[in-house]
């Protein structure tokens, strides 16, 4: 890798590479200290291509959850079966690895703004903004930005854009999915709503069991699915269709409703 090389989005990938060596080391107590991580399937990340890859997964903090993935994804790639032991897999991460994000949270304050240079998509949100509903367009350039890294490697999002459990899957992932023909790879996550704050900052309990599914891509005929269809297989995939209210203890519906009335934005 030359000194000064650059991703398609102008980032230096040398300062990259130690943003994410800092960040990890520094977080890495969180999953495996302070909390237990639970990983199943991280060999399915080790078939995958090395680009048009799409992660698609509910979504607990603002960046406790992406940054556990980043831990996860290097560590399998590293040849770690369901475990981030020995942060030596930080030595050499997956500098092709992106997330997408509300533009507004990644500009609010520095750290933030580091975890941004460090592999983040910043999008408006067509549906909010200032904590505020909204209700604009949606800006080309965000999309040229996900089709960019996508050709360039791996791209996390969350589709319902917020954190609040079962809310609607947004179409534009569906329509993302239906005309770029991305490998889609759903993952499931629990535990971090439970240990971190809102932001994913604070650790806000100890010794709580945090779980990661990865799940075997999607079966999708592009040709013929429609963007409905293509929501109602996201809703399932990662657990957030209405059927799985009925699985969810009565106790942890009201810790999240609890939880929702006391939104930051």
């Amino acid at each position: 890798m030359g000194l000064f090389k650059k991703n398609p989005f102008g980032h230096y990938l040398i300062l990259k590479k130690w943003l994410i060596r800092i960040a990890g080391a520094i977080t890495h107590r969180r999953y495996r200290g302070f909390n237990d991580l639970q990983i199943e399937g991280s060999q399915v990340l080790r078939d995958l291509p090395e680009t048009n890859v799409l992660f698609i997964s509910n979504h607990q903090t603002y960046f406790a959850d992406v940054v556990a993935m980043f831990h996860v994804f290097n560590a399998s790639l590293s040849g770690r079966d369901d475990n981030i032991k020995n942060i030596g897999y930080l030595w050499n991460p997956k500098l092709n690895l992106y997330y997408v994000a509300a533009k507004e949270t990644m500009k609010a304050g520095l750290l933030p703004k580091i975890l941004a240079y460090a592999g983040s998509i910043s999008i408006d949100r067509t549906w909010r903004a200032a904590g505020k509903d909204v209700n604009r367009q949606v800006k080309m350039s965000d999309i040229t930005n996900i089709k960019r890294a996508l050709g360039d490697g791996w791209v996390i999002t969350f589709p319902q854009g917020t954190t609040t459990p079962f809310k609607p899957i947004r179409k534009g992932t569906a329509h993302i999915i239906k005309h770029y023909k991305p490998i889609v790879v759903p993952i499931v996550i629990d535990g971090f709503r439970r240990s971190f704050d809102k932001k994913g900052i604070r650790v806000k309990k100890k010794n709580i069991l945090q779980t990661m599914e990865i799940k075997q891509p999607l079966d999708i005929d592009y040709d013929t699915v429609t963007v409905q269809e293509i929501v109602e297989k996201i809703e399932y995939a990662i657990e957030q269709h209405p059927s799985f209210l009925k699985v969810i203890p009565e106790s942890e519906l009201l810790a999240q409703e609890e939880l929702n009335k006391q939104r930051e934005f």
